[in-house]
């Protein structure tokens, strides 16, 4: 066994990503605190080929010191948007036909491994690391989906927890 070199691995440029067909899922950052958290969702959304990013609120855009550490270049990639208002941010996709999930524990989640959105054009919010979604937008959502936990704590980091979730739904899309 060896460690394979940058060369050896055949990733695709950024213009022939920017190109690529993507995931018909658009990740979306409510108020996410920590640009190093951006950054990495950013470096996720690259590496499973999602159609795009929506940052809002209070969370940090391009360009960005401490996104470009974690992003170590999707930030050139992955298309992005800013919308200051989570409100108007996810009224707008759903006008455009996207399905609305939050990644929330609420009284109507759905286990991870058990939700299934046959294809269809997806929105996953992520919310800040202490609050969570935005209150506002609990009445537009669809769906919500949450990761199983065992253990004393109930959260997982955002970056962590959107690197599980977008793992699994581009594994469900790649394979229907």
């Amino acid at each position: 066994m060896k460690k394979l070199k940058l060369e050896e691995l055949g990733r695709i440029s950024t213009e022939a990503y920017k190109a690529s067909d993507k995931l018909p899922i658009v990740v979306v950052l409510d108020n996410i605190r920590s640009a190093l958290n951006v950054g990495s969702v950013f470096r996720t959304t690259d590496a499973f080929q999602l159609e795009k990013i929506v940052l809002c609120g209070i969370s940090a855009t391009p360009p960005s010191r401490e996104i470009t550490k974690t992003a170590i270049g999707a930030t050139e990639s992955v298309d992005w948007t800013y919308v200051q208002s989570i409100v108007e941010a996810v009224t707008v996709l759903k006008n455009q036909g996207y399905l609305l999930v939050a990644v929330e524990q609420t009284n109507q989640s759905e286990l991870l491994q058990d939700f299934n959105p046959q294809s269809q054009k997806i929105a996953l919010i992520f919310g800040n690391e202490v609050d969570g979604i935005s209150d506002d937008i609990l009445p537009l959502l669809d769906a919500s989906i949450e990761i199983a936990q065992y253990g004393t704590k109930h959260s997982l980091n955002v970056s962590v927890c959107a690197g599980i979730v977008l793992w699994k739904l581009s594994e469900t899309y790649r394979k229907q």
